[in-house]
């Protein structure tokens, strides 16, 4: 839901009776390259985009947070009683309670406030709405209990552990640390607790491309089980090697031990496990294409990645079932772009939304073909958002 800046101070004070005194602005993110490799203390390119969770807060002198959402209702968090509740899990609850204890945890003293937010990053889109949304409670509790003391990375690494024991979903750090950062940015996520990244100066339209993200119209939030299950046996396969993560496995220690892993885990675990690794290659050599300004290299090694999502890692349509959006998506692009460009399925995948780098002059015409389809605004054209989360006294 986009609203202005004065339309969200209004509803503030409508709300809440006073004015806010705090402007927070967290942006979505885009995965540019590295399907799901992050879990796997692997590598990944991602962008901040140009949407984001708007909010506005003030300290209201209690001992709760009453947060009204836009488009999503009211919830209310006592501050007396931050441990994890299973019934909260995949609520918005779940993320403020969460947010808060971690903050306790480091030595913050949480205090009440009252916040309004509106957001035009689509929820359930593959956006990372979740991610905008924690780095926007975060940098809210930055600026009023901690006087801003936290940086971007480890705000970004509290959110993701707010995700993974409050929220219930176990994610990798990409989401969080591509909001937090702004930017486009290559991650190297190897070291447990340290996030490295490097920005890279590239500008898709001055090369010619549109980012286009289409949502398919179906929302991924429902596969929380399927999208678990990639790291779950991705993982599993490393445990049968004596490691922990993929990115502590040697690729041809992979390939020598499939007999015993195919006994053990099954094929698609095994599957899975070579995109991994097919993946870290890919992800080295874009990087490599960007930083050296070759976007015809890119968009090869694109369509590469592409398919090795829909072959092995297979997270672009669910099981057996006839309804199969993103991948009829993929299908309905390649048409439109005929040979040009490149299509992937887009973040976690089992729905939501796929990717498409789009020449410049092709754009009103393919986005007109994937809304007649997906339906009016399906397909939308992103910029960068340079910044990433950050708040502004107002």
């Amino acid at each position: 839901m986009s609203v202005s800046q004065e339309e969200l101070q209004r509803t503030f004070f409508e709300r809440f009776g006073k004015e806010p005194k705090l402007l927070v602005v967290s942006p979505g993110r885009t995965e540019i390259a590295g399907n799901h490799t992050d879990h796997e203390g692997g590598h990944v390119i991602a962008a901040a985009v140009d949407r984001a969770v708007h909010a506005m807060a003030c300290p209201n002198g209690e001992s709760a947070i009453r947060l009204l959402s836009l488009g999503f209702g009211e919830t209310e968090v006592a501050l007396d009683e931050l441990a994890p509740r299973k019934e909260e899990r995949t609520t918005t609850t779940s993320l403020v309670r969460g947010m808060a204890a971690l903050f306790a945890e480091k030595g913050f003293s949480p205090a009440g406030f009252d916040m309004a937010c509106a957001s035009d990053v689509l929820d359930g889109s593959g956006l990372s709405s979740s991610a905008a949304f924690e780095l926007t409670l975060a940098q809210a509790m930055n600026a009023l209990w901690a006087d801003g003391a936290l940086k971007a990375d480890e705000l970004a690494m509290m959110s993701q552990r707010c995700e993974r024991e409050w929220f219930g979903k176990p994610c990798g750090l990409m989401d969080q640390a591509a909001v937090a950062l702004g930017g486009i940015q290559h991650m190297d996520f190897s070291k447990p607790g340290i996030l490295a990244a490097q920005s890279i100066d590239f500008d898709f339209a001055k090369a010619g491309y549109a980012v286009c993200i289409v949502a398919v119209g179906a929302d991924h939030s429902a596969n929380t089980d399927d999208y678990a299950a990639v790291p779950f046996e991705m993982q599993a396969v490393a445990r049968e090697l004596g490691a922990e993560v993929l990115s502590q496995v040697n690729a041809y220690d992979v390939i020598g031990a499939i007999p015993v892993l195919r006994e053990k885990l099954g094929d698609r675990a095994i599957l899975r496990a070579l995109h991994y690794f097919q993946e870290e290659r890919l992800v080295a050599q874009r990087a490599e294409a960007l930083c050296a300004g070759d976007v015809q290299e890119f968009l090869c090694l694109t369509r590469l990645s592409g398919t090795s999502s829909a072959m092995y890692l297979q997270n672009v349509s669910v099981g057996g079932s006839a309804d199969q959006p993103s991948m009829l998506a993929i299908a309905l692009a390649e048409s439109l772009l005929s040979g040009q460009g490149a299509v992937r399925v887009h973040g976690g995948g089992f729905g939501g939304t796929i990717q498409a780098f789009v020449p410049l002059e092709m754009v009103e015409d393919f986005s007109a073909g994937m809304d007649a389809v997906f339906g009016e605004g399906a397909c939308g054209v992103y910029g960068v958002d340079h910044e990433g989360a950050r708040f502004s006294w107002l």
